[in-house]
């Protein structure tokens, strides 16, 4: 069974003076401004679509990861993980790669297992699934000493 979820973005204006407003419609969690320029130079307090691209993808390589972790007979205490979304205009506006971080304490867990257990979830990942065109995605997976 498929489950929805929506959120929309009310822009007005043109490309590069115009601005906008996100808002996460099925959790209700807030509205967010969103600008071209904040989305090529500095943030200045507003949200792109990289960032919220960013914020999709560490939730889900950390939901995929503790599931592997599990299906593995290992319980992780925790696991933090950091996406990097890189949006480059200089030969056209693409998202050219993307950095996952992550970091974990897994009592228990050997080290092959461990990095086999994150590749595994960079490819499970239904959000790395959707990136698939994204010409580089990386992983950094280091256990917590």
């Amino acid at each position: 069974m498929a489950t929805t979820r929506s959120a929309s973005t009310n822009w007005k204006g043109d490309l590069a003076s115009g601005s906008g407003q996100t808002t996460f419609e099925s959790s209700g969690i807030g509205t967010y401004d969103v600008t071209w320029k904040a989305r090529t130079e500095q943030s200045e307090g507003k949200t792109s679509p990289e960032e919220l691209i960013a914020a999709a993808h560490a939730s889900c390589y950390s939901m995929a990861f503790s599931n592997i972790l599990k299906q593995a007979g290992h319980t992780a205490e925790s696991i933090k993980t950091t996406a990097e979304v890189d949006f480059d205009t200089s030969d056209g506006a693409q998202i050219s790669e993307i950095r996952l971080t992550v970091r974990a304490t897994v009592p228990g867990i050997s080290e092959d297992d461990f990095q086999s257990s994150a590749q595994a979830a960079k490819e499970g990942c239904p959000v790395s699934k959707a990136l698939a065109s994204v010409p580089s995605i990386t992983l950094d997976a280091a256990l917590n000493s």
